[in-house]
């Protein structure tokens, strides 16, 4: 029996102020109207830092700068694991805009994170992240 490397997915977490940038899904269809991290899986030969930035720069057309790992790794599946950073806008950057798989961004305040339809594996991110000093 061979055992599978799980498949690093990265998440961001940018804040501003005392918000949080959230994602809601647009694809695919099961995900659809659920709210996430935006990011996605980290490619051969970079390290978690480089995804996140890649991934924003991607999904949202801004640059970051990545802080710390937020909550503990996240398995979203057999094959996949969550891991999530805080992230902040690089200076200059123009209000970031869903341009792969979200039909809309919110900034959301800290104390209302908890109220939006989260992805499952998300929820105990989330729950760190309201509870957390950034």
């Amino acid at each position: 029996m061979t055992t599978q490397t799980p498949v690093i997915v990265v998440g961001a977490a940018i804040v501003r102020d005392q918000s949080v940038l959230c994602a809601r899904r647009s694809a695919p269809a099961r995900l659809a109207g659920k709210w996430e991290f935006p990011g996605g899986k980290v490619e051969p030969g970079e390290d978690d830092a480089e995804a996140v930035v890649r991934e924003c720069r991607e999904e949202l057309g801004v640059a970051v700068t990545v802080g710390a790992k937020i909550g503990a790794d996240a398995r979203i599946d057999e094959r996949f694991t969550l891991r999530v950073f805080l992230a902040r806008l690089e200076p200059g950057q123009p209000e970031p805009r869903p341009l792969e798989d979200h039909d809309c961004l919110a900034w959301v305040p800290r104390g209302e994170l908890l109220d939006l339809d989260w992805l499952t594996p998300d929820v105990p991110i989330v729950e760190e992240l309201a509870r957390s000093v950034w």
